[in-house]
């Protein structure tokens, strides 16, 4: 059984996927959820030229909060224990470490289908890095296709 469960979340309607496949569990006494949500770093932006100003780092920091308070909230109602993690820099190494670092049993994420094959294979994806990562089980929450 998951003890320790590690949502990633970001916001988007995929992540949003995931934290509904959270919910979908059995709500178990002592069963640990963390939602980590990774703001990214902006230095890449820094490097190839491009300036990014404190105030827009500050307000996408401060919306990114609010949108995990409120998964956060969606998964409380439900009866589970949640501690949420606001976290700085690349996700797939914040995650990874992150996973280690709290023991997780069990990562859920969600994954973007609508991306054309050739796109994943060439620049690769967020989700097949983290495969290579975790040594944790991983759950892909996707949406459920069209009837």
């Amino acid at each position: 059984m998951y003890r320790r469960i590690l949502v990633a979340f970001d916001g988007s309607p995929e992540s949003r996927l995931a934290v509904d496949e959270c919910a979908h569990l059995i709500t178990v006494s002592g069963r640990e959820i963390h939602l980590v949500c990774v703001v990214h770093d902006p230095s890449p932006y820094l490097l190839a030229g491009e300036f990014v100003p404190e105030p827009a780092l500050a307000v996408d920091r401060s919306r990114m909060e609010a949108d995990l308070k409120e998964a956060a909230n969606r998964l409380t109602e439900r009866g589970f224990s949640v501690t949420t993690h606001l976290e700085d820099g690349e996700p797939v190494d914040v995650i990874s470490k992150l996973c280690e670092r709290l023991g997780i049993d069990l990562l859920i994420v969600g994954h973007r289908r609508s991306k054309k094959f050739a796109f994943r294979w060439w620049r690769g994806s967020i989700d097949s890095m983290l495969i290579e990562r975790v040594r944790c089980s991983i759950l892909i929450a996707g949406d459920t296709p069209p009837t």
